[in-house]
């Protein structure tokens, strides 16, 4: 098997005959022979050799070294030059054309083999290196992030296209400059430069560690970005200080992200109002059939904010009590309005049907997907944690924290407002009711911080329903807590 096709150049006849048998006897395959530098061309476009063996000195208009510089410009082959010549100016003239190889005559078979199998090594791994070159600079040049290669001292030796585009400036005005003086990073929220970027945006893990960032372009626009700074290190001495070669900058334009974020938020915000308004839509339309109670379950929903706010919950588990507070006599748009408005005793038909609405308003809200168990804490509102409760008769922890919340507002609401058939109890004995039933009919966690709110000056401060008919206690203690 052929070590490769090589082309002769050499003027002399009887020495070209003599290197064409040596690399025959040496295992390469002579791709053809040529005795000047025209036809060297020439034959270098039909017989496609994998180097060229190049005399210096050649007759006619082209000599060794201007062939070669054509050879290795339009052909891209790799050239050694065999002569005798070893002037300084020869030799400066060879070393320009950018050969792989200089073999001095006369030479030995080895030391032609050693030539020929060193440049074709070099040559493929220059050819090689070549390719990933330009494969970086196409991959680099893709890039939406603008990329900026600087050296130690913080001197820009490279920019990619996106670089150009975001600073406004050309590589050849960039080039050479301090980064510093093409333009300026500052903190989004303080407006003050940023130190030490180089060392503050080294990315971990992949990801950059500046974000919020202004860049400051040299004609005065700012652009929200976020950036990456990564070291590049001189190959020997692997990740030591000393060894730092220059750095990397990566700067994204985050501006499209923002105003994403914005609209995203602004969407959020109109979103949330609307649901909100709906939640309190639908819990008047339950309140416009009892004028009496009208604001009741605001007032529930005001309280038991406040007690989950001092069990220390959080501010989303918060929003969702308002919501199960405001929404959480909705059911009772099932019961008929003289129930409702009866200034005397229920029967005990009337009152089945007065205790049927948390069912009721667990079936119009199971399918709103809310984030929060809305739909659950109206179904169990009106437990109790000794089992006496509605409708389940659950116990204890059977019962979900917000229900357990709502049951201590609603009953101390309830107990402090004005109903048809009576008057308002009075806020003292609310709190006795409550506190005389904690741990085993309320929960004590939602009492104690019921009667710290309320001790905290909490007031409920709303006027008695216009209407409203003051009369003495008619119910029993299950009709006055539904």
């Amino acid at each position: 098997m052929s070590k490769g096709r090589i082309l002769v150049v050499e003027d002399e006849a009887i020495v070209s005959l003599d290197i064409q048998a040596r690399l025959t006897r040496l295992g390469f395959e002579v791709a053809g022979h040529a005795a000047s530098g025209a036809e060297a061309l020439a034959l270098a476009e039909t017989c496609r050799p994998d180097l060229v063996l190049m005399d210096v000195k050649l007759s006619g208009p082209l000599d060794g070294i201007d062939t070669a510089r054509k050879l290795i410009s339009c052909h891209r082959l790799p050239v050694v030059y065999l002569t005798a010549a070893s002037d300084e100016a020869t030799i400066e003239r060879a070393k320009e054309s950018g050969p792989q190889g200089y073999l001095a005559k006369p030479f030995e078979d080895h030391e032609l083999t050693v030539a020929i199998e060193m440049a074709l090594v070099k040559f493929e791994a220059d050819a090689r290196l070549k390719q990933s070159e330009r494969l970086l600079a196409t991959t680099l040049g893709s890039l939406a992030e603008a990329v900026v290669s600087t050296d130690k001292n913080g001197h820009v030796t490279y920019m990619n296209a996106a670089a150009e585009q975001m600073l406004g400036l050309r590589v050849a005005e960039a080039v050479g400059c301090g980064w510093s003086t093409l333009f300026g990073i500052l903190d989004e929220a303080s407006r003050e430069p940023v130190v030490g970027l180089e060392e503050l945006c080294q990315p971990r893990g992949g990801h950059p560690l500046c974000e919020d960032m202004l860049l400051i372009t040299r004609a005065g626009s700012e652009i929200p970005v976020a950036i990456s700074v990564s070291p590049l290190y001189a190959p020997d001495k692997g990740a030591a200080r000393e060894g730092l070669r220059g750095r990397v900058l990566v700067v994204r334009n985050v501006a499209l992200r923002k105003q994403a974020e914005a609209d995203l938020r602004s969407s959020m915000a109109e979103l949330r109002a609307t649901f909100r308004q709906t939640v309190h839509a639908l819990a008047s339309m339950a309140e416009k059939r009892d004028p009496y109670t009208a604001g009741h379950q605001q007032r529930v929903a005001r309280l038991a904010c406040a007690i989950g706010k001092d069990l220390g919950l959080s501010d989303d588990a918060l929003e969702g009590i308002e919501m199960a507070g405001t929404l959480h006599d909705v059911g009772k748009v099932y019961v008929p309005a003289e129930i409702l408005s009866k200034p005397a005793r229920l029967s005990h038909l009337e009152m089945a049907i007065m205790k049927g609405h948390p069912e009721v308003g667990f079936e119009i809200l199971r399918e709103v997907n809310f984030p929060w168990p809305v739909a659950r804490a109206v179904l169990e509102h009106h437990e109790r944690l000794d089992g006496s409760g509605y409708p389940g008769g659950l116990h204890g922890p059977d019962i979900c924290l917000e229900a357990r919340i709502l049951a201590v507002a609603d009953v101390v609401e309830a107990m402090s407002s004005h109903r048809p058939y009576r008057a308002a109890l009075g806020l003292p004995l609310a709190l006795e009711e409550i506190s005389s039933g904690r741990g085993h009919i309320y929960d004590a966690g939602a009492v104690d911080a019921c009667l710290a709110v309320v001790r905290g000056g909490f007031d409920f401060a709303q006027p008695t329903p216009v209407g409203a008919v003051p009369a003495p206690p008619m119910h029993t203690q299950a009709e006055e807590n539904s």
